[in-house]
């Protein structure tokens, strides 16, 4: 790590000075944030947190990624803290949850088709159309936003992190089938949501 002495002499600093973190760097953390947890106070709290912990990490920063990214990182790891002590109690409620008997509501048991009634419809989006993927978008959002919120962080870990189920599982001290079930009613309650709202 350089000292101020260093920095004077026209050695190359690795990372820029921390006083400016927040002006360039706060916005897009805490939309980051609010893109995953969708609690203002928490994901201001959060970014508060990531500020402190790389101030704390400041030594062991090389540079080997952008300020940036490693600060987005610092973030994620924050989020995944704040939803593993949050999934405890909602595992505990997903042990009671009749799972089989939702399957019943939408599948037929005898054949494992869908039932004609909540059979998955066209969404319309067969040609490209910008206007319509935006409205898309939005309604997508607003579905998500129902979400509760262990069900919102293991679907945006898998499709909006991209990361592996066993990391999820890990994480979050789920185990595989809590992770399955968990995914199975995000996606039947997505797509019910959308099915309501979108045209």
């Amino acid at each position: 790590m350089l000292n101020n002495t260093d920095q004077e002499f026209g050695e190359k600093r690795l990372h820029s000075d921390p006083l400016s973190w927040v002006e360039k760097y706060a916005d897009y953390l805490y939309g980051f944030a609010m893109s995953r947890i969708r609690d203002e106070e928490v994901a201001k709290d959060l970014v508060q947190d990531t500020f402190l912990a790389a101030l704390q990490k400041l030594d062991g920063f090389e540079g080997n990624s952008q300020e940036k990214t490693w600060l987005t990182a610092i973030l994620k790891n924050k989020i995944v803290d704040f939803y593993r002590k949050r999934s405890i109690s909602s595992v505990k409620d997903l042990r009671e949850m009749d799972v089989e008997g939702e399957l019943k509501d939408f599948f037929d048991t005898e054949s494992g088709h869908w039932t004609e009634k909540d059979y998955p419809r066209a969404f319309g989006l067969e040609m490209y159309n910008p206007l319509m993927i935006k409205e898309l978008g939005f309604v997508l959002n607003k579905c998500l936003a129902k979400l509760p919120g262990l069900w919102f962080s293991v679907f945006s870990m898998k499709h909006i992190d991209d990361l592996a189920s066993e990391q999820i599982c890990n994480e979050l001290k789920l185990t595989n089938a809590n992770f399955w079930v968990i995914m199975h009613r995000t996606k039947l309650n997505l797509r019910a949501c959308l099915q309501k709202n979108w045209n």
